[in-house]
């Protein structure tokens, strides 16, 4: 057990605290409302989504609040979770997203984890065996919502609830899809650097691997920092549930390249390989998940020198992200974290809060603190 130093613990829990009540005026200004980015800092406005996938982040931060809160407001938190999660349930046999990894694993098995209840865990399950549809055996991958020819590096978040799934039912297809599809993603969108390519587009017919493209990157051949940290934290993630140390090898390449090429304060440019000019622009969302997916890599490594390296740095990414980018110095801003982006080319949060990033910067500091 790595301990905290004092200093540092006070940081931490100040930024903790102050997403609660960030969290907290959100949900009293327009209850019932789930947010994806902000427009000058405000969350409620008429932008446009592009896909539907965030939903799940509000309430599984109020579950991790629940844990980090006295006893009289624990009772508050547990009712906001429950009442912002049972909604999201429909969504279980939604065929339109490949995002259920996302949706279901920060809420229901937040919800699961608390009260055990048999009827929480089923609607895990069969969120698993819906994603799992969109398995495409010519290929051997989980296609993305664009079409059925594309595979995406964010899936590599998503496919852990497949092998939960297989996990709790015994069901061996549903392992074998999860393997399947992480490594045809390992193989084809993972470059031999640890930098990730963000689409990959393949033959429908044959199966053939085509070539890498991006929606979101800033060329198809660059490296789009928020698909290095999905892949990061993914492929920690299936190693956790498959033990195939072919995924922690891949885990720790990607994390080596984020360290590498992030900046010396760990904050990564939205991409890699962006212009000069653009790669001023940070993408705070990006280093939350590294952070959280360094925090969680560094437990399954033998090595207790690179596990305490991982560690290190991601608690580096996070003091920085609370002394540099939280929004507690602008009382108009209504987000946890500034600086975020969310698609680049479509001009929507950019340089903004965004609400995976909020959700995983709550994440790496329950990882720290607990």
């Amino acid at each position: 057990m790595i301990q905290l130093a004092e200093n540092d613990r006070a940081v931490l829990e100040g930024a903790l605290a102050f997403a609660k009540r960030q969290v907290r005026k959100l949900t009293d200004a327009h209850p019932g409302f789930y947010p994806m980015y902000t427009q000058q800092g405000s969350w409620k406005h008429g932008g446009p989504v592009w896909t539907h996938w965030c939903d799940g982040f509000l309430p599984g931060m109020m579950w991790v609040f629940r844990k980090h809160s006295q006893e009289e407001e624990q009772q508050y938190w547990l009712d906001q979770a429950i009442r912002y999660t049972k909604p999201l349930e429909p969504r279980k046999t939604d065929r339109e997203v490949h995002d259920l990894g996302f949706i279901f694993l920060s809420s229901y098995y937040r919800w699961y984890l608390f009260s055990k209840d048999p009827a929480v865990n089923q609607v895990i399950v069969e969120a698993g065996k819906t994603l799992a549809l969109r398995f495409r055996e010519k290929g051997q991958y989980l296609c993305s919502f664009v079409a059925d020819n594309s595979l995406f590096i964010d899936i590599m978040m998503n496919v852990g609830i497949i092998f939960y799934a297989a996990r709790e039912t015994g069901d061996r297809r549903l392992r074998e899809i999860a393997l399947r599809h992480c490594l045809t993603t390992r193989r084809f969108l993972v470059r031999g650097d640890g930098s990730t390519a963000q689409e990959g587009i393949f033959d429908t017919e044959t199966g053939e691997f085509l070539r890498q493209t991006t929606q979101q990157g800033a060329r198809s051949d660059s490296c789009w920092s928020r698909g290095l940290t999905w892949a990061l934290y993914g492929f920690s993630t299936c190693y956790e549930y498959s033990r195939d140390p072919r995924f922690l090898d891949t885990a720790e390449a990607c994390a080596d390249y984020y360290i590498t090429h992030a900046q010396p304060d760990g904050i990564a440019p939205w991409d890699f390989n962006a212009s000069q000019e653009s790669r001023k622009l940070v993408d705070t969302s990006a280093a939350a998940i590294a952070a959280a997916g360094l925090f969680r890599l560094s437990r399954l490594l033998q090595d207790p020198v690179k596990g305490h390296f991982y560690w290190n740095t991601g608690l580096r990414i996070l003091k920085t992200l609370c002394e540099e980018h939280l929004a507690d110095r602008d009382p108009s801003w209504e987000g946890i974290l500034k600086g975020g982006v969310y698609h680049y080319h479509k001009n929507l949060g950019v340089g903004e809060s965004v609400i995976w990033g909020d959700y995983f910067f709550v994440e790496a500091l329950d990882q720290v603190l607990r």
